[in-house]
């Protein structure tokens, strides 16, 4: 192997979980903080538990209340629209060269 290109190695990390459970493993890093760990994760302890570090439950939630009230638009109506786009998409297309090119015939 190459010397002076791999980090520093330290065999007695010690790992800190917001739960207040720690541990020592390797790791190119002395102290290393966590969020979640198998003292705490619901998939190890069995127990149901919302975990929500970036705040994505009271945003979904946020979204879910703001869309109460909208109507929910139909098929039919979103083929009536998308119609009536390309009807008016239709007019502003020159109709000739000449048109386009901005003279008058």
């Amino acid at each position: 192997m190459k010397k002076d290109i791999h980090p520093q190695w330290y065999p007695q990390a010690k790992v800190t979980c917001s739960c207040g459970n720690t541990f020592t493993t390797g790791s190119t890093v002395p102290e290393v903080q966590v969020e979640i760990c198998s003292a705490c994760h619901p998939f190890f302890t069995g127990q149901m538990k919302y975990i929500d570090t970036a705040g994505r439950v009271e945003r979904f939630q946020q979204k879910q209340a703001a869309s109460v009230g909208f109507k929910k638009v139909t098929r039919r109506e979103k083929r009536l629209l998308r119609k009536l786009t390309e009807e008016e998409e239709e007019k502003k297309r020159p109709k000739s060269f000449k048109e386009l090119l901005g003279k008058k015939e």
